[in-house]
Formats: C-alpha cells, structure tokens, sequence
C-alpha cells in the first residue's frame, strides 16, 4: 500500500518545514488529482496506521479533495475536464496537455492557536 509511504513522506515534509510546531498541527488539506492515483479513502486509512505508529500526531486529521483531470487544447485555446478518461476538448480535437489531474499537494496546514 503506496498511501502509508505517502502518509509517512507528508509527515517528513512538514516536520522539515515546521520543526518545532509539529505538536501544534491539527489539519492537514491535500490536494490530489485524479491521475495521481490517490484514493481519498486509501489515504485516510493509511493515515490512521501512521497515527498509531507516531501518536504525537493524534491530534490531527487529513483532508483530501480530489482535483479533476483538466486538459489545455492548443487548437481553440481552452481548458476543458476530461469526462470519462476521454482527454478531448469540447471542440472535439484530441489533447495530451494535462494542466491540472496529476499532482498531489500539500495545500493547507492549520495549527492550534497558541495562548
């Protein structure tokens, strides 16, 4: 299951950017697209193993939205969503410049308010 090493990698990247507010963390908003091959609920439960490996992190919850596939068309200057894994712009040409769909991004982290 790739979604626990992804977990794991997202946990790495933000102790390397936040290193002393890691206790602070409370949500953290991933961004994935459809081609990333990342299922919103494969995440959540492998996100739920990492918790009860690290529970220093049990305070903190994971949200996925799922961006969808969207493709730039050369010919008529559009971005058009690909419905049913037809990559075809609306104007019915045939496109492989995938704009949006492919990437997995950490989007958002929010932290508990420090008093």
């Amino acid at each position: 299951m790739h979604e626990i090493s992804l977990v794991r990698n997202i946990f790495r990247t933000l102790e390397e950017e936040f290193p002393s507010d890691m206790d602070n963390i409370r949500g953290i908003f991933l961004k994935a697209g459809l081609l990333s091959n990342v299922q919103p609920i494969l995440m959540q439960n492998a996100f739920q193993a990492v918790l009860e490996d690290q529970p220093q992190y049990n305070k903190t919850s994971l949200h996925v939205e799922v961006l969808p596939i969207l493709i730039y068309c050369n010919d008529c200057d559009k971005t058009t969503e690909v419905q049913q894994y037809r990559f075809v712009c609306t104007c019915g040409k045939p496109s492989r410049n995938v704009v949006q769909g492919e990437e997995l991004l950490i989007s958002k982290v929010e932290f508990a308010e420090v008093t």
